[in-house]
């Protein structure tokens, strides 16, 4: 039995089964992640300010998350791992786009790539076209786009048709056109319950919500927020889990142990000395 496949998601789908995916950027997380039973991990450009220590998600290079593939790929059996590509990877031509998306597939072993699209954007909408055509599976991306986010100003929740907030019907209109382009699943991100809703009546392919409401086929959330691993709390996730607590204790405990010399005890060395010698 191998990963996930797109037959296997839809024919969830199809069965009205929730999907689930979480983004996972290293190995021994994604390991931990496909065991916990995923339907997909989206090794997201999210590594940027959960992963790699920059601020946002602009500066992760095509060479990192490309490397973050395939250390992801690596460690996974059954979850269908899905790429995101960076900022400016795509969408500068069409060639260089077809390039950097097949590097995840022909280098790093993904399955899938994701790409995210402003409303009605007619350039990525052909790039997923053309990927599609060639063989590269395409998970859409709209509503609150980051790489977009010095664009509009900040993390508007999109849907509500005011200033930096796209209208739903031109959310549900690039939707659309996603799916008639390729788009085998289309994340939404940050997005009003109707919104969201209103998408997921208009498609017939999966969409996987992250701040979407209730009304949408599947739920994504950024590991390092269910793992309790971030800095900061958002409205959209939920923390399952408190391991900074769990890590900062760890860290403690083992300098406590070396500075108050129980580590290394004789259990941790190789042919110890006998002290009564």
């Amino acid at each position: 039995m191998g990963r996930t496949s797109i037959p296997d998601i839809l024919e969830k789908y199809e069965h009205g089964d929730p999907l689930t995916m979480l983004t996972a950027y290293d190995a021994p997380i994604a390991r931990q992640v496909d065991r916990g039973g995923v339907d997909m991990i989206l090794v997201g450009d999210s590594a940027g300010d959960n992963h790699l220590g920059y601020d946002d998600t602009l500066p992760v290079t095509l060479d990192e998350a490309v490397s973050n593939t395939a250390a992801v790929d690596r460690a996974v059996e059954d979850a269908m791992v899905v790429a995101d590509l960076p900022f400016l990877s795509y969408g500068a031509s069409l060639e260089t786009s077809v390039e950097n998306a097949g590097r995840f597939m022909k280098e790093a072993g993904a399955d899938a790539v994701k790409l995210e699209t402003a409303p009605q954007g007619e350039t990525t909408i052909e790039i997923v076209s053309r990927l599609t055509e060639l063989g590269v599976p395409v998970v859409g991306h709209i509503g609150l786009t980051p790489q977009r986010m010095r664009q509009i100003g900040g993390g508007y929740v999109q849907g509500r048709g005011d200033g930096s907030s796209a209208t739903v019907e031109a959310l549900v209109a690039t939707a659309e056109q996603l799916e008639h382009a390729g788009a085998f699943s289309i994340i939404l991100e940050a997005v009003t319950e109707e919104t969201g809703r209103q998408v997921t009546e208009a498609v017939d392919v999966p969409t996987i919500g992250i701040g979407a409401g209730r009304y949408v086929d599947g739920q994504v959330l950024v590991v390092t927020d269910v793992l309790g691993l971030s800095e900061e709390s958002y409205r959209l996730s939920k923390q399952y889990a408190d391991l900074n607590a769990v890590v900062q204790d760890a860290v403690e405990s083992y300098v406590d142990d070396v500075r108050g010399g129980t580590f290394p005890a004789s259990e941790n060395v190789f042919d110890p000395i006998d002290d009564e010698e």
